[in-house]
């Protein structure tokens, strides 16, 4: 329970002495938080009648912090509201007892490597649609059986994440070819999020998690869809290791270190970052897609919970992200986006549809 403020050569965290409020839900998820709501606390809890909510500014934690986050609150409640006894397992942690050193523990500075890792990438194609001037944010639900999913991945010799990657990459394929000529068309992207405490070792909810980038160009030639598959199976297989996340990390926490940069005051650093968050941040994807998996819960505490679901933030400079997981025997996948075209939604859980997969579409749209 932290908030944001700024000093004069960093921007640091700073411990709240009492509990933030608890609000009721907005029009739509994770709506912007200003620098003053960050400045008074960095996640929220919301609720709308019987689901309950949970959103963090990134610097405080990842999807697996947060989980963690969201099913001790949930057992909390469950514990005061029916005088139910949850047990601390399953990621459910004891409110009785002190965190950890390891769970407040920087895992960043610990795992850096040695020699940094190359930032160089292509700029990659950003589906095309109207922004919406109000800001309102378009969530997009696809509810599948987990079953089918599992055995067509398989089927592939793949995993359920490296299919939905393969078959996103395929869609954004099919819309560039709609909106761009195919001379100008660029290579199409997508940032996987990697959970970095399996790889070294690490048990901090703070945020800690990198990305894989899976991609192909388009003007090289027609891809498959076991032809994506197999690219984003091998990229995992060559970045998920923990020697290049190692190196990856370095080229992030290097900039920290330096003795020039840290004398430098904050607006100026705000100036270096921004130009260098241009240059190789959210242009060198389309989106992000984040797989949370398997959800599971103490069953004292499941049987209180019909569903759950994964929503990312909107990009700054590209109009969707994807935020997936499975609880029980479904899968939900949530598309949002901030521009009013459908475009990539209606694309994706077509093409799923056309692999035999039963899919059931929600949305927020108005």
């Amino acid at each position: 329970a932290v908030r944001l403020r700024r000093g004069v050569f960093w921007y640091y965290l700073e411990e709240l002495r009492s509990s933030p409020a608890v609000c009721e839900d907005a029009a739509y998820p994770l709506a912007p938080m200003s620098f003053a709501q960050i400045r008074t606390c960095a996640f929220r809890v919301l609720y709308y009648r019987q689901r309950v909510a949970v959103e963090f500014f990134h610097a405080l934690t990842d999807g697996t912090g947060g989980l963690v986050f969201l099913k001790t609150l949930l057992a909390e409640y469950v514990t005061q509201r029916y005088h139910t006894a949850i047990p601390a397992a399953e990621g459910v942690l004891d409110r009785l007892q002190d965190p950890r050193p390891e769970e407040l523990e920087d895992s960043f500075l610990k795992a850096a490597g040695p020699v940094a890792a190359s930032r160089r990438e292509a700029t990659a194609f950003h589906p095309q649609g109207t922004r919406e001037p109000d800001g309102f944010l378009h969530v997009t639900t696809g509810l599948l059986p987990v079953q089918p999913l599992l055995a067509l991945a398989h089927s592939h010799g793949a995993t359920v994440t490296e299919l939905l990657a393969a078959v996103l990459l395929q869609s954004l394929l099919t819309l560039q070819r709609e909106q761009v000529r195919p001379r100008r068309q660029k290579p199409v992207k997508v940032l996987l999020p990697v959970n970095l405490r399996p790889l070294f070792g690490s048990q901090t909810l703070r945020n800690f998690a990198l990305y894989c980038s899976p991609g192909v160009d388009p003007r090289r030639g027609e891809y498959t869809l076991p032809q994506l598959i197999a690219a984003v199976h091998h990229c995992l297989g060559l970045e998920n290791t923990p020697q290049q996340m190692a190196a990856k990390i370095a080229a992030n926490v290097n900039s920290e270190r330096s003795p020039v940069l840290k004398m430098m005051p904050l607006f100026v650093k705000n100036a270096a970052m921004k130009l260098v968050f241009d240059l190789v941040g959210e242009r060198k994807s389309c989106l992000t897609l984040s797989n949370l998996g398997r959800v599971s819960l103490p069953p004292e505490l499941a049987r209180y919970v019909r569903r759950m679901d994964f929503v990312l933030g909107v990009q700054a400079g590209a109009p969707y992200n994807c935020g997936v997981l499975s609880f029980g025997d479904i899968l939900t996948v949530n598309l949002i986006r901030n521009t009013r075209e459908p475009a990539l939604e209606r694309q994706f859980f077509t093409d799923l549809l056309a692999l035999g997969l039963p899919v059931t579409v929600e949305s927020n749209r108005r």
